[in-house]
């Protein structure tokens, strides 16, 4: 190695030894025969100094030249600062030079790298590899990392295998759009990316490789937000003869264990929640349960009383807001009214009622229930003197919708969403399949290897009560955010041929699609099941944060969009040729032309 330690390691008992650090410039200062120079690498930041009167005119004059992210190779001797820093871990010391050389000049570059930087986000994933300079994106990188060792430590303890399955595969019509990639040997058929290795996972538990994991890439092509990226990682785990409460609790461990080893955060059992629940009391499948506000439906009390409004709704819902309703003025309450009525949340309007302090209610339906009828409410809701009722109404299904964005932005502003408070929670009993309204077609709300419920198979049969069967699924949700999710699989031919029926494949497209899996079912498959988490979600809630993007070396923006090597590209019309796609491509203009 170049150098004798790193920019982060020296401190007091280093001193009188000669030392040689490389890194970046930081910052340099000429105090007029008194230079100053931060230096920084990954570990840390260390300041040199030289007294222009005791040091050789060359070094003096190369100190000189220096500027913002140079890279440099400086020797010298360890001394105690006069003036120390008690904000830097080598704020102790500085290393007075005997010796610098410049290995690199750097241009001034286009954002200050430092925690504070000037810097846009487009502008900084242009230059994504000057941003990895600065603090806050590098320790993102170094959690991720330990993450990831952890993960791996645990399941190695577990008797889990690492597998890696392939990258190339073939495409199916379930989940999101697929990536596709053209075969130059094949002319004229096309790979498919991975969404997840879900059916090769599958094929291993029939190998016999009864726990298997891998950390792996999988790619969708969707629309992008701050916890979606076109390509993702994966933390992929499947096991063999095992039942949903073995899956529950194999993985509660590992997530209870990140958190003691990465956060120093003992998390407490996990509970489980019924979906049916969860959309009952928070209006999601995923709800934040470091916070109340509990759903309370207000049918009984609510209609019936001349308010159309609600007299026509299928449900009338409400939360209680504590001890806000002297600080919520007029104002602030027609802000949360513009909230819930935006397009992307659709609410027509939001009822309030305050319960004064003196006992009284105030409300926005005072013209059609009595002070007598709001007690009512107030009662059902457990409401205390203080508090203020946010109440909605509508479809059923659509309301739960609206009431859960209202309950969120509610725990924004009351500030009962701390990032470092964290709550985990299991989601069971999902549907096992989900309706088209327009279609009438049945999908598989998970996918179309998932098992129904024990004991609920002979449903399939009746396709009165699809809409009843339960999956044996499950998803793993901590602060709002769905880390996680799996299920017990189908392993036996008939009832996987039935399924695929169910979501409209014919005999000849499910043989087509998964003959290969099917096929493997009938040469002794055990029962199965397993589960997936976003690796890049874990890090982010860990961060405490809502954006995987910093979490991800080189992301993607929201357009999908690689701005730093400017991908996706064209590609040449030899390049074209050899895939075949040319004269597709030709075709097509001529038929737009047409």
């Amino acid at each position: 190695m170049l150098r004798t330690h790193t920019c982060g390691e020296l401190r007091i008992d280093h001193v009188g030894q000669k030392v040689t650090l490389c890194g970046w410039v930081q910052k340099n200062r000429d105090k007029g025969g008194l230079i100053f120079v931060d230096i920084r690498d990954r570990y840390g930041v260390t300041q040199l100094q030289a007294d222009e009167t005791n040091t050789d005119d060359q070094v003096v004059e190369r100190l000189r030249q220096l500027g913002r992210e140079f890279v440099v190779y400086a020797t010298g001797n360890v001394i105690e600062r006069a003036s120390k820093n008690p904000q830097m871990p080598t704020g102790d010391v500085e290393v007075q030079v005997t010796d610098i050389e410049i290995l690199n000049e750097a241009k001034v570059p286009p954002f200050l790298i430092e925690d504070d930087t000037d810097g846009g986000d487009e502008l900084r994933m242009q230059y994504r590899y000057l941003d990895l300079r600065r603090n806050v994106v590098r320790q993102k990188l170094e959690l991720r990392n330990q993450i990831n060792r952890e993960v791996r430590n645990f399941l190695d303890t577990q008797d889990f295998i690492e597998v890696e399955t392939p990258v190339l595969i073939k495409s199916t019509p379930e989940g999101a759009r697929d990536f596709v990639v053209p075969s130059r040997m094949n002319e004229g058929q096309f790979y498919a990316l991975p969404q997840s290795p879900q059916t090769f996972k599958q094929l291993l538990m029939v190998s016999g490789f009864d726990r298997y994991y891998q950390i792996v890439k999988c790619f969708r092509d969707e629309d992008l937000r701050a916890d979606r990226q076109p390509e993702f990682t994966q933390i992929d785990c499947e096991m063999s003869f095992v039942t949903r409460e073995d899956i529950l609790s194999t993985f509660e461990g590992l997530i209870r264990h990140l958190f003691k080893t990465v956060k120093g955060v003992d998390l407490p059992e996990v509970p489980v929640m019924e979906y049916d629940d969860a959309m009952r009391l928070y209006g999601s499948d995923k709800p934040d349960t470091r916070f109340g506000m509990e759903f309370v439906e207000l049918n009984d009390v609510a209609q019936n009383k001349g308010f159309k409004v609600f007299d026509d709704a299928q449900l009338v819902v409400g939360i209680c807001a504590k001890g806000i309703a002297e600080e919520y003025s007029r104002k602030k309450i027609d802000e949360l009214t513009n909230f819930v009525k935006r397009p992307q949340i659709g609410a027509k309007g939001l009822v309030y009622v305050k319960y004064n302090k003196d006992g009284s209610f105030k409300s926005s339906v005072d013209k059609f229930y009595s002070q007598e009828d709001l007690k009512e409410w107030a009662v059902k809701m457990n409401v205390e003197p203080g508090d203020m009722l946010l109440v909605l109404s509508g479809n059923t299904n659509t309301v739960r919708k609206q009431l859960n964005e209202l309950r969120l932005e509610m725990g924004n502003r009351l500030g009962l969403r701390d990032p470092q408070k964290f709550s985990a929670l299991w989601v069971v009993d999902f549907p096992l399949l989900e309706q088209d309204e327009e279609t009438g077609k049945w999908h598989a709300m998970h996918h179309p290897f998932t098992s129904p419920k024990a004991g609920q198979e002979a449903l399939l049969e009746n396709d009165s009560q699809l809409a009843n069967i339960k999956a044996n699924a499950y998803d793993m949700v901590i602060n709002g955010v769905e880390l996680g999710g799996g299920s017990i699989r189908i392993y036996q031919r008939p009832m996987q041929e039935k399924m695929l029926s169910l979501l409209g494949f014919t005999p000849e497209e499910a043989k087509a699609q998964f003959g290969f899996l099917m096929d493997a079912f009938e040469y002794g498959a055990p029962p199965h099941g397993g589960i997936a988490f976003g690796f890049d979600r874990i890090c982010a809630v860990f961060g405490g944060v809502d954006s995987i993007r910093d979490f991800i070396a080189f992301p993607k923006n929201n357009s999908g969009r690689d701005v730093m090597i400017n991908a996706p590209s064209a590609i040449d019309n030899e390049q074209l040729t050899e895939l075949g796609l040319k004269l597709n491509l030709v075709e097509a203009e001529e038929k737009v032309t047409e």
